[in-house]
């Protein structure tokens, strides 16, 4: 029951983790005509390689899960 528990947590974790990753990488200031800011975001935010700590805790929690409920 332990290992269920945990593994839930670790998969919540995850989600947040890159759902707060995904909204606060935004522009830190509205973009005018005199910065080099770019006017819209990129889609860089949801590539792997920036949610990587995120897929990793729900990775280890869904292994957990999966080692639970076999117990």
């Amino acid at each position: 029951m332990v290992l269920i528990g945990l593994g839930a947590l670790l998969v919540l974790g995850g989600i947040l983790y890159m759902a707060r990753a995904t909204i606060w990488r935004g522009s830190l200031s509205r973009p005018t005509g005199d910065t080099l800011e770019p006017t819209r975001r990129g889609v860089g935010f949801l590539g792997v390689g920036a949610n990587w700590p995120g897929i990793v805790l729900m990775a280890i929690g869904a292994v957990l899960l999966v080692l639970g409920a076999g117990l």
